[in-house]
């Protein structure tokens, strides 16, 4: 019965590309690596770690506009 319901799942679910999962599995990964940066930030008392985490997260979050750029730029050629 519970195997029926996931293969119903499965089938009702909208189809994917592999680019398009492998996109959405990396900005999940980098919404969690902002997480802990953000985390390990609000503890820091370095300057030096506070300037290092900073620089993390600018990156995480240039990597994640460069994603989502990405992400309009397929659809409008779609």
């Amino acid at each position: 019965m519970e195997e029926a319901n996931q293969r119903a799942s499965v089938a009702r679910a909208p189809r994917v590309s592999i680019d398009e999962r492998v996109r959405m599995q990396r900005l999940e990964s980098l919404k969690l690596s902002r997480s802990r940066v953000e985390d390990q930030l609000s503890k820091a008392v370095r300057p030096a770690h506070r300037q290092m985490l900073m620089k993390a997260l600018q990156a995480i979050e240039e990597e994640m506009e460069e994603i989502s750029q990405a992400d309009g730029t397929q659809k409008h050629t779609e």
